[in-house]
This record gives C-alpha cells, sequence and structure tokens, in this order.
C-alpha cells in the first residue's frame, strides 16, 4: 500500500498540472482529463462502466453522492463542471483534481454562496458548458438516498439547459458494494484506505433518460423524478 500511495501521488504531482482548467468535451483537455481520472480509479483498483448515452452540451447532470470517487468517476466518461462542496478543494489530490476539473465551490449553510454559485452555473451553461452537482446536497450513508434539494434546478431552466439523472453505483462481482461509501462520520483517509484494501470495484455511470419541465409540478417535481429514477437504478425505494 505504502508504494501504491506513493505512485499515486507521483503521478498526481505530475499530471496536475498538464490539466487545463474546466476541459470541455471534445478537446485535447478533456480527453487528458478522462484519461488520467481512469488511470487514477485504476490505481485504486476501480474499473468505470458507462450506461446509456450523456446529452450533448450544454446539459445539467445530477447525480447521487456516496463517495469521494463521485467526480472523478464521472470525469472518467464525461467532463463536466461540477458543483461541489467546499471542503473537498481542501482534500488531498482529490481537491486538486476537482479545482483542475472546473469545479464550482460551495459553501454549506450559505445561502449568498448558493446564489453566487447559481449565477456561475447558469453562466457556464449558457455559455455552452455542462454543470454537474450532487442535489443531496452532501455524501449520503450507504443503501440510502437524501431528499434531492430543487432550487439547485433553477440554474438549468434559467440557462434553458436540459436536466438529466446520473446514477452512481459501486459494485464488486455485479454486487453492490456499498460497504466502500462514506459510513457515518467516517473522515476521508479512512475511507480511501478501505478503498485500497479493498480492491476490485467497479464504479457504473448510467445516464437516464432527462427529467422534463412541467408548469404544474415546477423544479420539486423535476428533483424528485431524477431522484426516483436514480433510486429504481439503485434498487432503493423512492
Amino acid at each position: 500500500m505504502p508504494l501504491l500511495l506513493l505512485i499515486v501521488i507521483g503521478g498526481c504531482l505530475a499530471a496536475i498540472p498538464l490539466l487545463p482548467r474546466g476541459p470541455r468535451p471534445g478537446t485535447a483537455g478533456a480527453a487528458l482529463l478522462t484519461g488520467w481520472s481512469r488511470l487514477f480509479l485504476r490505481l485504486f483498483g476501480v474499473r468505470v462502466v458507462r450506461m446509456g448515452e450523456p446529452l450533448h452540451d450544454p446539459v445539467m447532470f445530477v447525480a447521487n453522492h456516496g463517495s469521494w470517487m463521485d467526480i472523478t468517476v464521472l470525469h472518467a466518461i464525461r467532463p463536466a463542471d461540477f458543483v461541489a462542496k467546499a471542503e473537498i478543494g481542501r482534500w488531498p489530490l482529490v481537491g486538486w483534481m476537482a479545482r483542475r476539473g472546473g469545479t464550482i465551490f460551495h459553501q454549506r449553510g450559505s445561502n449568498h454562496s448558493l446564489a453566487a454559485v447559481m449565477a456561475v452555473m447558469s453562466d457556464r451553461l449558457r455559455a455552452g458548458r455542462s454543470i454537474a452537482a450532487f442535489p443531496e446536497g452532501g455524501t449520503a450513508p450507504a443503501g440510502t438516498l437524501k431528499v434531492f434539494h430543487a432550487r439547485i434546478l433553477q440554474a438549468a431552466l434559467d440557462a434553458g439547459a436540459p436536466v438529466q439523472p446520473v446514477a452512481l453505483r459501486y459494485a464488486r462481482a455485479g454486487i453492490p458494494a456499498n460497504d466502500m461509501l462514506f459510513a457515518p462520520g467516517e473522515s476521508f483517509l479512512h475511507n480511501v484506505g478501505r478503498v485500497l484494501a479493498s480492491r476490485s470495484l467497479t464504479a457504473e455511470v448510467h445516464f437516464l433518460k432527462p427529467v422534463v419541465f412541467e408548469p404544474e409540478g415546477g423544479r420539486r417535481r423535476m428533483a424528485e423524478t431524477a431522484r426516483a429514477e436514480i433510486a429504481q437504478v439503485l434498487g432503493l425505494d423512492a
């Protein structure tokens, strides 16, 4: 394990300066970010598999959130500018990768921060970039799915961009590997240690059908629909 960690750290320090900030799909920068993300995950024994087709830019992806690997897993398939809690920016290695990937950091519990983040999201969507967000507002305990906060979808509505749910599922030999997700109160480094010790994980990225805005239900209905579609893939009660 120490040798593997040295390899990972060395690779990060060598490659991160080469990654352009917020590369767009179809560019050399996006290809570099995707390839580097896949290599990073393979060093942790994680193989990434895509299910379904992601929409073309611009689109807002909304995904479930259970692991520190989630951002890197999606980058390994489809680069997008993530919205993530500010703490991730301070995590070793992962924080560097997130910043290079164009992540928009949000200070949880701050309405001022959320308003600023949503303005940036709308601007980037209007500019033709794609955004990915975790509407649960944080990682959920293994085997659970929190309520999806609908307010964040307003950025897509303001920009006239579609919203596509994405189900992130970790499995081992086809069986959900919920034991590798964050346990209540578990630290980042402790979870990293468990992932390293486990190996042979598959990260499934399921791109689901877009959710449609309905005037009667509004963004709340959109959030509930996205959550229900993701819950079905994860085998959870909606």
